[in-house]
């Protein structure tokens, strides 16, 4: 199977261009397509530094393409967008689409390791097999540069990402994130079938619990979240995060902005703050 990416779309906007393409992934063992929105290029030698941006429940690599209008400010910044998947797809596994919240297009970001969802591998597939394509296949692309962004589960995964591998990201942010999914319905009905019964396990994938075991950072950590965002009580939980930053002497800028809600409408909002964010640690 093909495992070079072929583009399968190809769109201009602001001077440079939002590609998809499909490709195999060993990985996850079915194709997976991402966009890569490529700013206009000032020469032919130059390369882009990239920011990932993960997606949250029920979406694809479409949405933020389409909905987030943050292709205006990342042209202006240099700043190449790539967009993967949110979960393997067609592999027909008993129950994968049986609620929107688990199984495809509810990946989570993780390795799970029970045998029936043993392809569920987003954690391997964002942090190191997408990179490594990018790498190989993109001149243009400045892998080594790289940040990562997301909303919702997208968001914990963006989060989750950036703890263990502050090696490989200048920065992260994140709208509306899932930030302690041990303790939400969310996390729970997710770890139980992906991971199994055993909470530590869990507690890899907690940007709250992963805060609290003493990462150690310097950067500032953005994140921005609706007031009237309807899952903000019961599923998203920033103050329980808040919480940790402040006693592990993390810097983290949590920006509650009354009126908005779960949706594009609100991430469009503000992702020309979160992209300058971004672009200001890359540049570096």
């Amino acid at each position: 199977m093909e495992t070079k990416p072929s583009e399968i779309s190809s769109s201009k906007m602001f001077g440079g261009f939002n590609k998809r393409y499909k490709h195999y992934s060993p990985t996850l063992g079915c194709s997976m397509t991402f966009h890569i929105y490529f700013p206009p290029s000032p020469s032919p030698s130059n390369k882009f530094p990239v920011l990932y941006w993960l997606s949250g429940l029920t979406c694809t690599d479409e949405n933020f393409i389409a909905k987030s209008g943050a292709q205006r400010v990342a042209s202006s910044e240099g700043v190449a967008l790539i967009a993967p998947d949110t979960s393997p797809r067609g592999l027909n596994v008993e129950g994968e689409s049986d609620s929107w919240d688990f199984g495809v297009g509810a990946g989570f970001y993780l390795n799970a390791t029970q045998e029936k969802w043993k392809n569920w591998r987003m954690y391997d597939y964002v942090v190191k097999e997408l990179p490594g394509l990018l790498s190989e296949h993109f001149p243009q692309l400045d892998t080594s540069r790289a940040s990562i962004f997301g909303h919702s589960m997208g968001g914990h995964g963006a989060l989750t990402i950036y703890l263990k591998n502050l090696d490989k990201y200048k920065s992260v942010s994140a709208f509306a994130p899932i930030v302690n999914p041990v303790n939400c319905p969310w996390g729970q009905k997710a770890f139980t079938n992906y991971l199994g019964e055993n909470k530590a396990d869990w507690e890899q994938y907690d940007a709250t619990c992963l805060i609290s075991s003493g990462a150690n950072l310097s950067a500032t950590i953005l994140i921005d979240q609706g007031e009237d965002d309807k899952f903000l009580k019961d599923q998203l939980l920033p103050h329980k995060f808040e919480e940790a930053c402040r006693k592990a002497s993390v810097p983290l800028l949590l920006r509650l902005q009354p009126g908005y809600d779960h949706s594009y409408f609100f991430i469009s909002t503000f992702v020309d703050d979160h992209i300058r964010h971004h672009s200001q640690a890359l540049q570096l």
